[in-house]
């Protein structure tokens, strides 16, 4: 083998790399420059729905503390019925003891 190739290797490498390098730049230059920022028109739709944002918000935070209510019941009344069956069943008797 020839003394330089191993250099000619390493010239031809970064030259292939940096032409590669360039036209990916080149292409996104004329990417950014030929293309205005895209701006949605506003939808009036969306307009609408962030008016009813504040009420729609209120009502599930109204609707989640009914459900929270409605849960800490829940767990009161199983709470009450596990004491009721770890006492154990008990004979009820009518009328005077003996």
């Amino acid at each position: 083998m020839h003394e330089a190739f191993p250099m000619v290797i390493a010239v031809i490498g970064v030259i292939a790399v940096s032409s590669i390098i360039l036209r990916f730049a080149s292409a996104l230059a004329k990417r950014l420059e030929g293309r205005p920022p895209v701006v949605a028109p506003p939808d009036p739709a969306i307009a609408e729905l962030r008016e009813e944002l504040p009420a729609r918000l209120e009502a599930l935070e109204a609707e989640l503390n009914t459900l929270r209510q409605e849960l800490s019941e829940t767990q009161e009344r199983l709470d009450f019925a596990e004491r009721l069956l770890a006492r154990g069943p008990e004979t009820r008797r009518v009328g005077p003891q003996r």
